[in-house]
């Protein structure tokens, strides 16, 4: 567990892209509009730490290909997170598969940036 004063609870959000062909395509038509409500909820500490999953290919190839996103948040409450996913652009767009969306509570174990 964390030493650091209780304060907000924190979540952890997986929300992965869904399969289709067109997918990456419609994130990347979206992405700006993403990242600007992002940094919003970044700059209220909602989202304290968040980036997209890339194929284990875009580690080695020059094309980064994302699949999905992950994001630590701290809110009042679980539904919170969830209000601020499901009218995520990302969401709304069909981008993120909301069938396999998880978001559970979290406890850092290491000290949190």
């Amino acid at each position: 567990m964390s030493s650091a004063a209780p304060g907000l609870p924190r979540f952890f959000v997986y929300a992965p892209d869904k399969t289709d062909p067109d997918v990456f395509d419609r994130r990347l038509s979206v992405r700006a509009k993403h990242l600007e409500n992002a940094a919003k909820a970044m700059n209220a500490g909602v989202i304290r730490v968040g980036g997209a999953l890339l194929t284990p290919e875009s580690l080695t190839g020059a094309d980064k290909k994302m699949v999905g996103s992950i994001l630590i948040c701290e809110a009042e409450n679980i539904e919170v997170v969830r209000k601020m996913i499901e009218t995520d652009i990302y969401y709304t767009s069909g981008v993120w598969d909301p069938e396999r969306l998880v978001i559970l509570p979290f406890v850092a174990a290491t000290p949190f940036p």
